[in-house]
């Protein structure tokens, strides 16, 4: 296997807006963030525009797309109302999510294997838009293999389970989990598939995934944007970009 190359950070800057949103004002201000982001080093911004507009609301959006220089991440359900809000603005990437209202954050991957033909349709107008289409799926093989004939380009491999397991100390099925994570980040590969991953990574926890060869992109949000509180954002991008370069070796 060739050496791997350098992997990009994608910061997901939800939560900024969570904080604005608990005051409903107008500040923090979550293109502030994405381009102190883009400043210190991170390679794309994300953001989910939930259906309930908990945190992203509809404004940032427009902004996010008339003030980025770094591609924008769009994070979706599966819904009409989001395929016509991305098909007006065609980021550089959709990520289509499963989503709950009661959920406090996205809870498992999507389940695309039972889905298929629904799936398909959804996103095809969205290739032919020009956006590149990213599918977010738990460490399954029948949800990569699904993901691949239905002709997503990429996958985002949910990590979370993983890191919650870490931080239980269930140490064994920690490492079950990441396992499970390495094969399919390689069988997604093997099917020409780009592999990117997610959801709960921390310093702790983002070595070992950021060491998978086939893993091209991390995308983080919430450790960052906590850590920010302490450390500064364009600080807490730096170590996680450290962390991730000396992983990659």
């Amino acid at each position: 296997m060739t050496a791997p190359g350098k992997q990009r950070l994608g910061v997901n800057i939800d939560h900024v807006a969570t904080v604005r949103n608990a005051r409903g004002s107008a500040y923090p201000d979550p293109l502030r963030a994405a381009l102190l982001a883009e400043k210190a080093g991170a390679d794309g911004i994300t953001a989910h525009l939930r259906e309930d507009r908990r945190h992203i609301r509809d404004a940032d959006i427009d902004a996010l797309m008339g003030g980025l220089s770094v591609p924008l991440n769009f994070e979706m359900a599966a819904t009409e109302e989001m395929q016509q809000i991305a098909l007006r603005h065609v980021p550089h990437a959709v990520c289509i999510v499963p989503e709950k209202r009661e959920e406090r954050t996205t809870e498992g991957g999507l389940e695309v294997a039972r889905e298929e033909n629904r799936l398909a349709g959804f996103i095809a107008p969205l290739r032919e838009a020009g956006c590149r289409v990213s599918l977010f799926i738990g460490a399954d093989e029948d949800q990569v293999r699904a993901s691949a004939r239905i002709g997503a380009q990429v996958i985002e491999l949910h990590t979370g389970a993983y890191c919650d397991l870490h931080y239980e100390g269930r140490l064994e099925e920690r490492d079950a989990e990441l396992e499970r994570l390495r094969e399919m980040a390689a069988l997604a590969h093997d099917l020409g598939l780009e592999v990117h991953a997610g959801h709960g990574l921390t310093y702790e926890t983002v070595a070992p995934i950021a060491a998978f060869p086939q893993v091209m992109e991390l995308n983080i949000g919430h450790f960052l944007i906590g850590e920010a509180i302490f450390a500064g954002l364009p600080g807490a991008i730096a170590e996680m970009r450290r962390m991730m370069d000396a992983a990659r070796g």
